[in-house]
């Protein structure tokens, strides 16, 4: 049961790092940057939160997963119908969204980033930061059961 306990804390505070970070670039340092029509303002921030961000959400992948074979056993069963099973459904779509997005980022995004092209960038800050939100959300959800949408 401790290693619950500590799989559990670690995986919430990397939420508390990813989504709080993603929140304060999407509400406080995006806005600014798309104001100022300034991409390096964007830059700057990410350079800096990279080094804490990404491995914060390692931290939540890896201990997401340990977390859903211990509550649902092995992965053949995270497909089944029951309503904390359905919350893993979710947050492995969140998931691939976000790891999508990153990818596409990084390859397509950023290496044209320029003040002009800020806009296409903010619209991945956007979706990756209401992604981040609705996993904290639905990680929530398990200890209640999962949301009553997610019940039979």
């Amino acid at each position: 049961m401790a290693s619950y306990y500590t799989f559990l804390s670690l995986h919430i505070l990397g939420a508390t790092i990813w989504a709080g970070g993603h929140l304060v670039l999407a509400l406080t340092i995006l806005p600014d940057a798309l104001r100022q029509q300034r991409a390096a303002i964007v830059s700057q921030f990410e350079q800096r939160f990279e080094r804490i961000g990404l491995p914060a959400l390692g931290v939540q992948i890896v201990t997401g997963l340990w977390l859903a074979e211990h509550l649902l056993g092995s992965p053949d069963h995270w497909f089944e119908g029951n309503s904390v099973a359905r919350v893993v459904q979710l947050k492995l779509g969140l998931l691939a969204v976000t790891v999508g997005l990153a990818v596409h980022a990084r390859f397509r995004v950023i290496p044209k980033l320029s003040d002009a092209t800020l806009p296409t960038l903010a619209w991945h800050i956007r979706i990756v930061s209401l992604a981040a939100v609705l996993f904290v959300l639905a990680g929530a959800s398990i200890r209640f059961g999962g949301y009553p949408v997610f019940r039979h």
